[in-house]
């Protein structure tokens, strides 16, 4: 049992599942929220929000798990990954299909079931990251740009979630805007993340043959486009406040973590070395959750 939880967990890569669905759950509750002030329900409902985070974890999972299929033979080459179940020979191809595909339509119906809109987003997300992203991963490192549109998603699909119904009455013009800022939040950040980690993993990238860095080696250009990255966010992460749905706390939350995100950017442009890689990596891990509570803070204090 023991072996089979261990084996479960990383084919789900169970870390970045859950992140996917805190960053869902959080929109949700703020979606929801923003309904209650409305006066459109009359408090949270957290049985709809029970029901995101379990089709959102069935839905990512199902996404990992095909993305492992395709590339069983290529994570035989890596250390990182040489130990997951399928590449490892714990577990068939046959075997991780068949959970792809009931994880995937299980999931894909709970959150259809919050509304059409929701379900939907799922799927494509699905197709994105399994079938285009993956593939993308050993020919070009415009993958990183493809990967980046399902990685946002998660905040979008969980705020509109909080609708039960997408009608002109409930959802209003602010709706879109804050929708959109959260993937959009959510899509830049991406870009320093995942350079950081390309950067921090390139040895063990190469083997597989996977080209994620801009231009596929650590350099000064890569570096210099990773701290740019870092810049654009700070003005993205701004965006709530601007449309006055933020308030100033999370402002101040934004500037402050996007200037230390930029200055362990500026630092790996200066020095280009391994450690400064790594520290800007495990910045990226509690950037964006820090920013998405923050948000639902904000709200819960309104």
């Amino acid at each position: 049992m023991k072996q089979f939880i261990s084996d479960f967990s990383k084919l789900v890569k169970f870390r970045l599942s859950f992140t996917v669905v805190f960053s869902a759950s959080i929109s949700f509750l703020i979606g929801q929220k923003m309904q209650v002030g409305r006066g459109n329900i009359p408090s949270i409902d957290w049985g709809n929000w029970l029901i995101l985070i379990a089709g959102g974890f069935l839905v990512t999972a199902a996404a990992n798990c095909f993305n492992e299929i395709i590339e069983k033979d290529l994570d035989k080459l890596m250390a990182r990954t040489k130990d997951r179940p399928m590449p490892a020979g714990r577990m068939t191809t046959g075997q991780g299909l068949i959970l792809g595909v009931f994880m995937a339509f299980l999931g894909t119906w709970l959150l259809g079931k919050l509304n059409l809109e929701t379900g939907l987003l799922s799927v494509f997300s699905i197709l994105l990251y399994a079938f285009a992203y993956t593939p993308l991963k050993r020919k070009s490192p415009i993958a990183v740009f493809v990967g980046a549109i399902p990685g946002a998603l998660p905040p979008l699909i969980g705020y509109l979630a909080a609708f039960g119904s997408l009608k002109a009455e409930m959802f209003h013009e602010i709706d879109y805007y804050i929708a959109g800022i959260l993937f959009l939040i959510q899509f830049v950040w991406q870009f320093p993340h995942f350079w950081a980690i390309a950067w921090v993993l390139d040895d063990d990238y190469k083997k597989a043959g996977f080209r994620l860095l801009p231009t596929k080696k650590r350099d000064k250009t890569t570096a210099l486009l990773t701290f740019l990255s870092t810049l654009i966010l700070i003005p993205v992460s701004l965006l709530p406040t601007f449309y006055g749905f933020g308030g100033y706390y999370i402002a101040g939350l934004s500037i402050i973590g996007g200037l230390i995100f930029s200055w362990l950017a500026l630092k790996l442009l200066l020095n280009r070395e391994l450690v400064d890689a790594k520290r800007l990596m495990f910045c990226s891990f509690f950037y964006i959750p820090a920013v998405q509570l923050g948000l639902l803070l904000n709200f819960i204090a309104k």
